[in-house]
C-alpha cells in the first residue's frame, strides 16, 4: 500500500487539492490523468449515532439527537482510544483484491492542520481489526462487506486533541494513482475517554464514571460551618451549544491549540483561566458588590446551561457569578469533554494573599474588623473543583505518584502565571505540604490549613498585638456530593491530616519552610486564667425570628475581684467575609466578685437586620474584652447565617419514561412582612426550556404554590430543582431527586421500588 505513503507526503486530502484548482470559464473536460470510472465512490455514510452513543457513553448529547429533517444536522461524539462504527455505501462492492482507501482526519478548527502536531492523520484502510489495537495510533479497519455496504471500525489515538475533526475517504484502485474523494458533511465531536484504561483521565470505578461524567445534576454546599447548606445544580453537559461552547472556551479563550487539546492537565488550566473574566472575557463576570444591576444575581443561577448558551451566542461574560457559579461551569465544561470532574466546597476558606500560609486580621479597640487594613479574608466558604486525572509531569514522590484528584478553581482570587487561574494542583500533594508543585499549590495548601491570626491595632507608631491565633480554624468539613447518592461525602482528610495530629503540625511547618515568609513585630498577649470567657449563639436561627448573642464571663478567683469592659458586636457580611455592615454594638463594663459570674445579652430583632442582610444572610459576631489592670484581652468571633425556607417539590405519581406526570410546588413566607413580585424558577429532567411562575403578593404565613407537567425522556435518576426570589427574599431553592421506571413494554426483568429523596437543610 505504497500510495498511502506518496499521499502523506502532500498531507492533504484529494478534495483539498482539487479545490485549489482554478477552473477557466470555458467548457472543462476531463484529463486524461483523471481518475477511472471503476475507482470506488463513497455514496454517503452512516455515522450509526444509536450504536456509537450507547458504546461511547455520548447517547445524550443533543448533538446526537437531532432531527436532521426539520433542524441541523446530526453530529457524531466519540471517545478517543475507542473503535467507533462507520457504515459506508458505495455505488459499488468493495474489493479487497483490487480497492484501496484512506481516511484523512483534520481538526476542524485548524488552517493549515499539520502531520508534526497531530493535527492531521492519515491512516490506510486496514484488511482486518488486529490491526488496529495500538492505543496510541489512529487506525481503520474492515469490519464486513455485504454488497454495496462497507462497514469499518475507527479509533482515535488515546492522546489525540479533544475537538472537532473533519473526515475525508479517499479511494483508489491499487493498480492506478489517481482515486476520488468523499468528504462528511459534518466533522465528529472527539472527547477525553475516562472508560479507556490508557487514557489519562481513565477512572476505573463504573459508580464513579456515572457520578463524575455521566450524572447531569449534582448538589453544591453553602451556608456556614455551623450551618451546612446544599443548592441543587444542573450541569447539562448534554444540552443544546454546551459542548460547542466548551470548545470554545478552551480554543479561543483558553488560547490552547488544537495539538495541546489532548493533554488534560492543559485542557483544565485553560478551563479555569476561561470561566472567569478579567483578563481574557471569559464566560462569567464576578460580582461581590452586592448590586447586580445589568445582570443576574448570582444567588438566581440554577445551573449552568443557561451561562453557557448565553456565552455561546454572544460570545461575552455574562453578568454575573460568585464562586459556586464558577465551580458549576467547570465541572460542565469538564464533564462534556470527558473529565471526571466533582465540586468541592471547603468551609472557614483562607484567602491568603501574601503567600505567608496564615490570614491576617486587624481588629480596633471595639474588635471591629478593620476592613482598609486587611487584604486577607476567610470565606464562610469556598467552592472549587476536582477533576480526575494521571499527572506524569510531576514525577513520582516518597508516596508515590500524583495522580487522582487534582484541584482548579476558576474563581479569579489571586494571578498565576499572569493570568487569573489556579492548578491542576495535586490534592495529594497539598495534602503533605508539598507547595512548590506545580499548579498552585501553595494557594490550595492556604486555603485549607492556614492559621487564623488576629491583631491588636492601635496605630502606626505602636507595635501589633497579638490577641488571637486560630491553628484550628481554617478548612472545615470539606464536602462533595456522595456518589450514587443525594448526601454530603467529607473528603477533609484528602486534603489533610487531623487537627491536633503530629503530622498535621509537621506538615504545615514542612510548608512554612517553603514559604520563606517573616511576621510582623508583636508583642504577646498576657496569659490569664482568672476570668473565664465562653461566646455563645443560639442555633438554627430562621430568617424573619430574632436571635440573641450571649457571653459569659466567670471569675474563677476566690479572691480577686475583676472589672471587664468591651463589647459585643454583630455585622452582615458577605460569605467571603467583606463588605461588613454594622448591625449593633452592646458595650458593657461589669464587676465580677470572686467566684461568681455573669452573663452578657444582646437581642437582635428582625427589624433591627433585615435592610442590612446580604444575599446570603450572612453574619458575624464579635467580642473584645479587657480585663483592668491587666494586660489581657479576651477576643472572639464566629460567623452563621439565618436559615431560609425551602420549596417544597412533589409528584402526583411515579415518574415513568415519555410519560406525562404533574409536578407541584409549594412555599410559605417565613417573613413578617408580605412578600412581592415573587417569582419561582423551576429547571429539570423533561423540561425543555427553564418555568417562570410569578406571584405578585404573597402574604405573611402565606402559602402559594404553582403545578406543571413535565415529561421524563430517559430511564434514570433525574432530578427538579426550583428557585424563589422576590423583593424581600432571594436565595430560596429545593430540589428532589428521583428516579425514572421505564415503560411496562421496555421492561424486561422487575426493577427496585423508586425513592425520593428530598433536600433538607442541615446535613449532619
Amino acid at each position: 500500500m505504497s500510495y498511502i505513503y506518496d499521499y502523506m507526503e502532500k498531507l492533504l486530502p484529494v478534495s483539498w487539492r482539487r479545490k485549489r484548482i482554478r477552473r477557466p470559464m470555458v467548457h472543462w473536460s476531463p484529463p486524461e490523468n483523471s481518475p477511472s470510472a471503476d475507482v470506488l465512490a463513497v455514496k454517503w455514510v452512516d455515522l450509526c449515532l444509536e450504536e456509537n452513543g450507547k458504546l461511547h457513553h455520548t447517547k445524550r448529547f443533543e448533538l446526537m439527537n437531532r432531527d436532521g429533517n426539520s433542524g441541523p444536522l446530526p453530529r457524531l461524539v466519540v471517545r478517543r482510544g475507542q473503535e467507533f462504527r462507520l457504515r459506508i455505501h458505495c455505488d459499488r462492492p468493495y474489493d479487497r483484491s483490487r480497492d484501496a482507501m484512506s481516511l484523512i482526519f483534520s481538526a476542524d478548527e485548524e488552517e493549515r492542520p499539520s502531520h508534526g502536531h497531530g493535527t492531521l492523520v492519515g491512516v490506510a484502510l486496514q484488511q482486518y481489526r488486529y490491526a488496529i489495537e495500538d492505543p496510541n495510533e489512529w487506525g481503520a479497519a474492515i469490519d464486513f462487506v455485504s454488497g454495496d455496504l462497507l462497514e469499518i471500525l475507527v479509533k482515535p489515538a488515546v492522546t489525540a486533541p479533544v475537538t472537532r475533526w473533519k473526515l475525508d475517504f479517499d479511494t483508489k484502485l491499487l493498480s492506478e494513482g489517481f482515486g476520488k474523494s468523499y468528504s462528511l458533511p459534518q466533522p465528529f465531536y472527539l472527547l477525553f475517554n475516562p472508560w479507556c484504561e490508557h487514557d489519562q483521565v481513565y477512572i476505573e470505578d463504573k459508580a464513579s464514571r456515572d457520578e463524575y461524567v455521566k450524572a447531569d445534576t449534582t448538589l453544591i454546599w453553602r451556608g456556614s460551618y455551623n450551618r451546612l447548606r446544599p443548592t441543587v445544580w444542573k450541569f447539562g453537559q448534554f444540552e443544546k451549544h454546551v459542548l460547542d461552547c466548551s470548545l470554545l472556551l478552551v480554543s479561543k479563550i483558553g488560547r490552547v491549540s488544537a495539538a495541546h487539546r489532548g493533554d488534560p492537565v492543559r485542557v483544565c488550566r485553560a478551563i479555569s483561566a476561561a470561566v472567569n473574566s478579567p483578563d481574557d472575557d471569559g464566560a462569567l463576570l464576578g460580582n461581590w458588590s452586592n448590586d447586580y444591576s445589568g445582570g443576574t444575581a448570582p444567588t438566581k443561577w440554577v445551573g449552568s446551561v443557561e451561562i453557557m448558551q448565553q456565552f455561546y451566542k454572544k460570545q461575552k461574560p455574562v453578568k454575573f457569578g460568585q464562586c459556586w457559579v464558577f465551580a458549576g461551569v467547570v465541572s460542565t465544561i469538564a464533564r462534556a469533554l470527558g473529565i471526571p470532574s466533582r465540586i468541592v466546597t471547603t468551609y472557614s476558606s483562607a484567602h491568603d494573599t501574601q503567600a505567608s500560609l496564615t490570614v491576617d486580621y486587624f481588629v480596633d479597640k471595639n474588635g471591629k474588623v478593620m476592613e482598609e487594613m486587611n487584604s486577607d479574608s476567610i470565606w464562610n466558604y469556598h467552592v472549587w473543583n476536582e477533576v480526575w486525572m494521571q499527572r506524569p509531569d510531576l514525577g513520582v514522590g516518597s508516596d508515590g505518584d500524583y495522580g487522582g484528584w487534582q484541584a482548579i478553581d476558576a474563581t479569579p482570587q489571586e494571578m498565576s502565571d499572569g493570568m487569573f487561574r489556579c492548578g491542576p494542583a495535586s490534592v495529594l500533594a497539598v495534602k503533605l505540604g508539598e507547595i512548590a508543585r506545580p499548579y498552585d499549590n501553595n494557594f490550595l495548601f492556604a486555603e485549607v490549613n492556614a492559621d487564623k491570626v488576629f491583631w491588636r491595632y492601635t496605630g502606626p507608631a505602636h507595635p501589633l498585638k497579638l490577641i488571637r491565633k486560630d491553628i484550628y480554624g481554617i478548612g472545615h468539613f470539606i464536602s462533595t456530593k456522595a456518589i450514587g447518592k443525594w448526601e454530603r461525602e467529607d473528603i477533609t482528610s484528602s486534603y489533610k491530616f487531623a487537627e491536633k495530629s503530629k503530622e498535621e503540625r509537621d506538615t504545615m511547618l514542612k510548608a512554612l519552610k517553603q514559604a520563606n515568609s517573616a511576621f510582623s513585630r508583636y508583642y504577646l498577649n498576657e496569659d490569664f486564667n482568672e476570668v473565664y470567657f465562653n461566646f455563645e449563639l443560639r442555633d438554627d436561627i430562621k430568617i424573619g425570628e430574632s436571635f440573641s448573642v450571649i457571653l459569659q464571663i466567670k471569675n474563677r478567683s476566690s479572691e480577686n475581684t475583676h472589672v471587664i469592659a468591651g463589647s459585643l458586636n454583630v455585622e452582615t457580611v458577605m460569605y467571603t467575609g467583606r463588605n461588613r455592615d454594622s448591625v449593633k454594638v452592646l458595650p458593657f463594663t461589669i464587676s465580677l466578685e470572686p467566684s461568681s459570674e455573669e452573663f452578657v445579652r444582646m437581642d437582635v430583632s428582625f427589624e433591627e437586620y433585615y435592610k442590612k442582610l446580604r444575599d446570603q444572610a450572612a453574619f458575624n459576631i464579635s467580642c473584645l474584652a479587657t480585663v483592668e489592670d491587666t494586660e489581657y484581652e479576651f477576643f472572639a468571633q464566629d460567623d452563621f447565617r439565618v436559615r431560609k425556607p425551602d420549596i417544597k417539590i412533589k409528584l402526583a405519581d411515579t415518574p415513568v419514561q415519555r410519560d406525562p406526570v404533574e409536578v407541584t410546588i409549594s412555599l410559605l413566607n417565613p417573613l413578617p412582612i408580605p412578600l412581592r413580585k415573587g417569582i419561582f424558577h423551576i429547571e429539570g429532567s423533561g423540561i425543555e426550556k427553564p418555568l417562570i411562575f410569578k406571584h405578585s403578593d404573597i402574604d405573611v404565613e402565606e402559602t402559594v404554590s404553582n403545578t406543571f407537567t413535565l415529561t421524563p425522556q430517559f430511564v434514570g435518576r433525574a432530578s427538579i430543582a426550583a428557585k424563589f426570589t422576590s423583593k424581600e427574599l432571594d436565595d430560596v431553592d429545593g430540589f428532589l431527586a428521583y428516579e425514572i421506571d421505564p415503560r411496562p413494554e421496555d421492561i424486561i426483568m422487575e426493577t427496585h421500588d423508586n425513592e425520593i429523596i428530598e433536600r433538607t437543610d442541615v446535613i449532619d
